[in-house]
């Protein structure tokens, strides 16, 4: 029994860890997959690197053509879309 006490602070501080740490981290992560995913074009963006612009093209799966000046677009990870600044409405079927 008195083995059983000495994990009790141990169990204790991993409990802490996961609730503090480990859980708001994952639903962060599952937050941004949802965004980066409903990404469409016409969206305004803001990349990781600090890069504005709006998403001229969703290329596949995991790439996207950003237009950061008329006429100069270049092409993204979707993962490195930091925050979408305006949605576009979506369009009539």
């Amino acid at each position: 029994m008195e083995a059983f006490g000495q994990f009790v602070p141990l169990i204790l501080i991993f409990a802490i860890m996961y609730f503090l740490l480990i859980r708001p981290q994952q639903k962060k992560l599952k937050q941004h997959k949802a965004m980066v995913d409903a990404v469409r074009k016409g969206d305004q963006v803001i990349t990781q690197g600090g890069m504005f612009g709006k998403v001229s093209r969703v290329k596949d799966a995991d790439e996207v053509e950003l237009e950061i000046a008329t006429g100069v677009k270049v092409r993204l990870v979707k993962s490195t879309i930091a925050q979408v600044l305006s949605k576009t409405e979506p369009a009539d079927s």
